[in-house]
């Protein structure tokens, strides 16, 4: 199915359809951040949201939009975690029977929330399989509708109400930093940033071991690659979509990445200084922007903290490390 670009319009509309189901997450600030950097940071704690990441935002707006015929027949999608979990939360909220599509090695926390909300999970190696795939057979087999993680405008405008809410907070902001990928949530945060901050510079944030989303924009094309081995589970995607790539190119000002090492570090920064879990993809923001030394000192900067479901005893190892 060909799907129109969705617009602020259709941001704004979500923030509407998802109030009083997702939490208005906190905006924090910290002073040890900003006096390392000469810069103003606001962080958006979607670590802190429903399932703990942002993704209930557009999994919700999606199954929320299902006409009856949809939803008795349910809803099918593929994740390695934080959508799979946004959508089987989300489905059971509205009643919605929901499969997911998730890869033998997801982390444990999030398969036993996904089966704790009531989906039906089913497992393949993402190193071999092709999850698209999967999910199309599935969807055509079983007549369920198909919303995948980032690519499709209700799930693009749900995420987008992120950085909608950061901004009505704070005021207007310089440079917005978010994880990316699949892009669904930097395409649907830059436009809130454009049209509620129009002079921001919005940069997306990838695994250094996974740099897809940076090579597509500045080749001109969708690159695909192999599924990147990286802490990062959230961002071990092998390319954008057509959706979020025409979003990205004509508003990103760039495509940053971090090493898994950065990661770890940022980590252990919102667990020490701001006592906070934030999972290893949603430190990406952070992670690159803290690097940018002159480029970010005096400015006001966004970065969504995109989630916080990360395994306890992972999360205690790679601090540790």
């Amino acid at each position: 199915m060909t799907f129109a670009l969705p617009t602020y319009a259709d941001v704004a509309a979500a923030a509407d359809r998802i109030h009083g189901a997702a939490h208005r997450t906190p905006v924090m600030t910290s002073r040890t951040a900003d006096a390392a950097t000469g810069a103003s940071f606001f962080f958006k704690c979607e670590n802190l949201q429903r399932m703990g990441a942002f993704k209930f935002r557009g999994g919700f707006n999606a199954l929320a939009q299902f006409d009856a015929a949809q939803k008795k027949a349910g809803v099918i999608t593929f994740s390695s975690g934080n959508h799979a979990q946004a959508v089987a939360l989300a489905a059971r909220i509205l009643g919605i029977p929901a499969t997911i599509i998730m890869p033998t090695d997801a982390p444990a926390a999030k398969v036993a929330a996904t089966k704790g909300y009531g989906a039906r999970v089913v497992t393949y190696d993402r190193y071999s399989e092709d999850r698209e795939e999967i999910g199309r057979k599935l969807a055509e087999k079983d007549g369920l509708t198909l919303i995948p993680p980032y690519n499709h405008p209700h799930v693009i405008a749900g995420q987008g109400t992120a950085a909608k809410e950061l901004i009505e907070e704070v005021g207007p902001i310089d440079m917005l930093f978010a994880p990316v990928g699949g892009g669904g949530l930097l395409s649907g945060c830059a436009l809130a940033a454009r049209e509620l901050a129009p002079a921001c510079a919005i940069y997306g944030v990838e695994p250094a071991a996974g740099n897809d989303a940076q090579r597509s924009l500045r080749e001109g094309k969708i690159i695909h690659i192999d599924t990147p081995k990286t802490i990062a589970d959230g961002a071990q995607t092998q390319h954008i979509g057509d959706l979020t790539y025409a979003i990205m190119k004509r508003e990103a000002a760039d495509i940053l990445t971090a090493a898994d090492d950065e990661l770890v570090e940022a980590m252990r920064f919102f667990a020490a200084r701001m006592k906070i879990v934030v999972e290893p993809t949603g430190c990406l923001g952070f992670a690159a922007a803290r690097k940018l030394g002159d480029a970010i000192e005096g400015k006001r900067i966004g970065v969504i903290l995109s989630g916080g479901n990360v395994d306890m005893e992972r999360f205690c190892s790679l601090l540790s490390a």
